[in-house]
């Protein structure tokens, strides 16, 4: 599979502005700018791990496409939602528990890269 194996995660495209949006002080977004994250992926059908270490934290998540799940972010936010494939695309539309603003993120590879970008809507 594609997204199998260990990335660094060296673009995170929309990120400042992403975070900002989601409402992370400007404290959190400029640690977070350097969190230097790491993945390590596997896929069985549409089952996935993912292994995320980061200067922060390390955790494992294990999920199936298209369906729900909670999830927390580095800082503690809650968030709920599925991954998906669109084409050669992970996509994740997750939404916060406190707030209710909307988190999407695509991953694709792209010249061997893994490519993260980031968006939300308010």
């Amino acid at each position: 599979m594609a997204f199998d194996g260990t990335w660094k995660v060296d673009r995170n495209e929309n990120y400042e502005k992403f975070m900002e949006k989601m409402g992370i002080n400007v404290v959190k977004r400029k640690l977070a700018a350097h969190d230097n994250l790491k993945l390590i992926i596997t896929q069985e059908g549409n089952k996935f791990t993912v292994k995320e270490s980061s200067t922060f934290r390390s955790i494992e998540i294990i999920f199936e496409l298209g369906v729900t799940f909670n999830y927390s972010l580095a800082d503690g936010t809650e968030l709920s939602g599925a991954w998906a494939l669109e084409g050669d695309k992970l996509v994740g539309k997750f939404k916060r528990l406190d707030n209710g603003n909307e988190l999407n993120t695509v991953r694709e590879i792209i010249g061997g890269e893994m490519v993260q970008r980031k968006q939300s809507k308010v």
